[in-house]
């Protein structure tokens, strides 16, 4: 064989595809896909058809959409949710087991007759289904005991009804500022993941009413206000998406903590006031109270927030409350300190002291006699008769100070106790008035 002949049959067999390239068997077989039909090149598979409808789906490809080519997918869904199990404000998200139904209409898969047939679960990897993923998902599965929990329903007018039975855990952005008197917007999003907009369109079957079961949940902490749902469209650098929205309030049911932690707080506020109808004298009986009471306060504010851990950077509502608790506390503490060393200090000053009066008037007409001085008015100077301008400022801020310290100088001690009994709760009350106010009502 020449030289010429050699490299004319080097190129034939370039262009063999069945027999040297694998990529132009793929290639081959996408063509088929492209056009819908069946064919088998080398190892490449037959397109697959339903078991009993092969006469309705010979030449189906699940791997295109409805209408390929033409107008988009209409998929109108409704959901059921079964329970929410759990919402955490620690990791600012909430458990949810969902039933999700999809329907849209395949020309594909027409056939005479107004029945409907339901499928095995299994078949459905022989259609072709949406690809509808949750919005804001941390983690999802799809219950398969004792199969996978998944429906297939056929009808003859072409409509496919494909349900699925989901746990989900999704993100939730809580505002902790009025915890626990707060009411949190919580969503369920659902998107396309590889179809715009120009390929599917979302929709809801019914609007509310294709939310079923949200209204009969019975939650530890949370009722459920209300809730809507929304159509929307997200816009990503690959294209729009369509995106169906279920939107609920959720408000918390604050019996549980008016029990377990504005009560206790209040109690222990009042009963640091108990130390006001005990007299200055019991020094021990009024620490005690004093100094349980702070713990106690103390050790109920570190409670309240080792559930909320992770979300300490909020200033709730509580943290509000219990701050002003601490304060009352300490303030009963303190007013007792105050009333106790004022009390001391008058008692040093009242010591006894013996005071001859008669003795005093001798003395001071021993010392003085008018008749012995003698005024020449050449050796009386008047710088010693006049006191100089700087000791005259010095005695004028002395008793600048002494008036202002008269002012605060507690005159009776007993009367500190007397007031207390009064203030201390009519300010307590105030506070209580516009804290509940302010976060009730604005």
């Amino acid at each position: 064989m020449s030289a010429f002949q050699r490299r004319q049959a080097v190129r034939a067999s370039a262009y063999d595809f069945s027999d040297r390239l694998p990529f132009n068997k793929h290639f081959m077989h996408f063509v088929c896909l492209l056009k819908h039909k069946r064919c088998s090149l080398g190892h490449v598979s037959n397109t697959a058809s339903l078991p009993g409808f092969e006469n309705l789906t010979t030449g189906y490809n699940k791997y295109l959409r409805p209408y390929f080519g033409g107008e988009p997918v209409q998929i109108a869904m409704s959901l059921d949710i079964a329970s929410i199990s759990s919402i955490s404000e620690s990791d600012m998200d909430y458990t949810a087991t969902i039933y999700l139904r999809q329907r849209w209409t395949d020309p594909r898969l027409v056939f005479h007759g107004n029945k409907s047939f339901t499928l095995d679960a299994r078949l459905v990897e022989l259609l072709w289904v949406p690809d509808t993923y949750i919005v804001e998902s941390k983690k999802s599965f799809l219950h398969d005991v004792t199969m996978g929990n998944r429906l297939i329903r056929l009808f003859s007018n072409g409509t496919i009804l494909y349900a699925l039975r989901i746990t989900t855990t999704v993100a939730c952005n809580m505002d902790l500022s009025k915890y626990p008197m707060d009411t949190q917007t919580c969503r369920l999003q659902l998107e396309s993941w590889g179809y715009d907009e120009n390929d599917v369109i979302f929709t809801w079957l019914r609007g509310n009413d294709s939310v079923h079961g949200i209204e009969k949940l019975h939650l530890s902490q949370y009722t459920v206000e209300r809730y809507y749902t929304l159509i929307s469209k997200t816009q990503q650098e690959t294209g729009s998406y369509p995106r169906l929205i279920l939107q609920f309030e959720l408000r918390r049911n604050v019996l549980y903590f008016i029990l377990e932690t504005y009560v206790p707080s209040t109690l222990l506020v009042m009963l640091s006031w108990v130390s006001f109808w005990i007299t200055l004298d019991s020094v021990p009986a009024r620490t005690c109270i004093g100094v349980t009471t702070v713990l106690s306060m103390t050790t109920l504010m570190i409670g309240s927030r080792s559930s909320l851990s992770k979300t300490n950077c909020f200033v709730k509502a509580i943290d509000v409350y219990l701050g002003i608790c601490f304060s009352f506390i300490f303030g009963a503490l303190v007013e007792y300190a105050v009333a106790h060393y004022s009390s001391s200090q008058k008692c040093a000053a009242k010591t006894p002291q013996e005071v001859n009066i008669a003795n005093i008037l001798t003395s001071y007409r021993r010392n003085i006699s008018f008749t012995s001085i003698e005024i020449s008015s050449d050796n009386v100077n008047c710088n010693d008769l006049t006191m100089k301008t700087h000791e005259k400022i010095k005695r004028v801020l002395r008793n600048k100070m002494h008036r202002i310290i008269g002012y605060f100088t507690i005159q009776n001690p007993s009367n500190v106790d007397h007031y207390s009994k009064l203030l201390f709760p009519l300010f307590f009350m105030l506070a209580n008035v516009f804290y509940w106010a302010y976060y009730l009502y604005f």
